[in-house]
């Protein structure tokens, strides 16, 4: 019966389409060229067998030629994979990260977006321990008072972030946050500089890390708060700062955003 199965199941198989995606799962990051030589030695055909396989590859812009008979993965692909990527919902895509970084830190951790001038918190996973810090979903702090968002205004450029601030008051908000453009901007940089930032208000302690795209685009941050009691302990900062950056680069690589 098995045998039977096994037959009606390879009778529905199309062995072209089978070889098509057979080559364009070959190329990869350390493989993004390959000659035709190559493609059909690896399917143990010779290259006239896989000839008109490559042709139709490349003519729907899967495949495209860069040399005699060299290929690389064509703007179909690639477009394709970012259309899904760009899709793909950051809470989704945070949310068990976030919830593995509390678990290994006992330390709240959250997520948020820049709305405006506000880092609007969209996701929290919630520390258990009694001293804990924890922010509600739907919270919009300003960015310049917070780790935060200043990660997510550190990624804007000097003439972006001077519209956004043109006609903003920073004088009224407790310190240690700026109280001026330039003081901002100054803040920004050594933020920028480090690839992550720490800000200190009410007993607690917050630092917070970039989240990117496929486009190398800051979208969202992330980041471990707690009571002082907690974080002040010698090497706590370092020791949390490394797990939330190790998390960060987890999210955003999911994101598809690949390190240069």
């Amino acid at each position: 019966m098995k045998k039977d199965a096994d037959a009606a199941e390879n009778n529905y198989r199309v062995p072209a389409l089978e070889r098509g995606l057979s080559i364009v799962e070959m190329f990869g990051p350390d493989e993004r060229t390959l000659s035709m030589n190559e493609m059909a030695a690896r399917l143990e055909l010779t290259p006239s067998a896989i000839y008109r396989i490559v042709q139709t590859l490349v003519e729907r812009g899967y495949l495209k030629k860069t040399a005699k008979t060299f290929y690389e993965l064509g703007p179909r692909v690639v477009s394709a994979g970012f259309t899904w990527l760009a899709s793909r919902d950051i809470v989704d895509v945070a949310t068990p990260w976030l919830n593995t970084l509390r678990d290994r830190t006992s330390l709240s951790a959250h997520l948020s977006v820049r709305v405006h001038t506000d880092a609007v918190y969209v996701y929290r996973a919630f520390a258990s321990q009694r001293l804990t810090v924890n922010v509600p979903i739907g919270s919009r702090i300003p960015c310049h008072g917070s780790a935060m968002g200043r990660v997510l205004l550190a990624s804007l450029d000097d003439q972006t972030l001077y519209a956004l601030y043109r006609d903003v008051r920073l004088d009224d908000h407790p310190p240690p946050a700026p109280k001026t453009f330039p003081e901002l901007q100054q803040q920004l940089a050594a933020d920028r500089a480090a690839g992550w930032a720490l800000s200190r208000s009410d007993y607690s302690t917050a630092i917070a890390a970039p989240l990117r795209n496929h486009m190398g685009e800051v979208i969202a941050a992330i980041n471990l708060s707690g009571p002082d009691a907690i974080m002040q302990t010698p090497g706590a900062i370092e020791r949390y700062r490394d797990l939330l950056l190790e998390t960060a680069r987890a999210i955003s690589a999911e994101m598809g955003y690949r390190e240069k």
